[in-house]
């Protein structure tokens, strides 16, 4: 009975796990919209044009720079290598990371709960069980699902509520997180202005957030499902897990890896006037 038992909770949770990685694919699979390929085909042309702006002003400035006797040929180049790099992989590394997570994360869960595993295996792995027992007294040592700390239907209510905030809580952020990740991209197409001048401590930033992003997906999910399983023999250290699932955006933003866009946003978007501004400049410039 406390095989059938395992097996059946482990199907559960393994089922949950699983529910969560296909809502993870189905961020990936946003990513597979004509519509949404239009957007990201937009951006990226715009990461293009002004990465071309970019070329143009930098060498404005090596130029001014060297005139002076304080021109560094080499970083510029490096710079301009940098900025290559980065407008061709902004909009497909995101995309193949967070694929990556998603995928690792279901493969986490199935390890976790065993997930699919057959009837004929169980019934294996009781006659095992059967095998090994010598006497009635070991068959009376069962366990008892790990709940003897819930001695009130109030402490039992109480894990369920906070077990529901927890479910409920990581539902909606991998529901969410497929559009976090586009307007991600969306918002690192400003920054191949910036990076071919040198200035790249603004799309360092960006990077760390799409690589929270990705672990916040791979985390939080696996987190989830490590407390439900641990919640069938200590209920209350399960609890805790599950809870802490949530609190893995705040730690990771205390790392650096912010998973919010409010700071990128607002970065970008001065990044973008930094980028008006300077070519109007140079514009003026060539005009004289």
């Amino acid at each position: 009975m406390d095989n059938l038992i395992d097996w059946f909770y482990g199907q559960m949770v393994g089922f949950l796990g699983n529910f969560f990685a296909i809502m993870g694919d189905m961020g990936v699979e946003l990513f597979e919209l004509d519509w949404v390929q239009a957007i990201v085909l937009f951006f990226s042309q715009l990461g293009w044009a002004l990465f071309g702006v970019s070329l143009v002003v930098s060498g404005f400035e090596f130029g001014i720079e060297y005139s002076t006797g304080r021109g560094n040929l080499q970083q510029t180049a490096l710079n301009a290598v940098k900025g290559f790099l980065a407008v061709s992989l902004f909009t497909t590394v995101p995309v193949r990371l967070y694929s990556l997570s998603v995928s690792l994360q279901g493969m986490f869960s199935r390890g976790l709960t065993g997930y699919g595993t057959s009837v004929g295996t169980i019934g294996e792995r009781i006659i095992e069980d059967l095998n090994s027992v010598e006497s009635l007294t070991d068959m009376m040592g069962a366990p008892n699902f790990g709940l003897d700390v819930l001695t009130s239907s109030i402490m039992l209510l109480f894990c369920i509520i906070m077990m529901a905030y927890a479910v409920v809580k990581i539902f909606f952020a991998n529901l969410k997180r497929g559009g976090i990740l586009l307007i991600q991209i969306a918002v690192g197409s400003l920054y191949m202005f910036s990076v071919p001048r040198g200035y790249v401590d603004g799309f360092v930033q960006w990077i760390k957030q799409v690589i929270g992003l990705c672990l916040t997906a791979f985390l939080q999910s696996t987190i989830l499902v490590a407390g439900l399983m641990a919640f069938r023999q200590h209920a209350l250290l399960g609890l805790g897990l599950m809870l802490s699932a949530g609190e893995v955006p705040r730690i990771a933003g205390t790392f650096g890896l912010d998973t919010t866009t409010r700071a990128n946003i607002m970065s970008a978007v001065y990044t973008a006037q930094a980028a008006v501004n300077t070519t109007k400049t140079v514009a003026a410039a060539v005009k004289k």
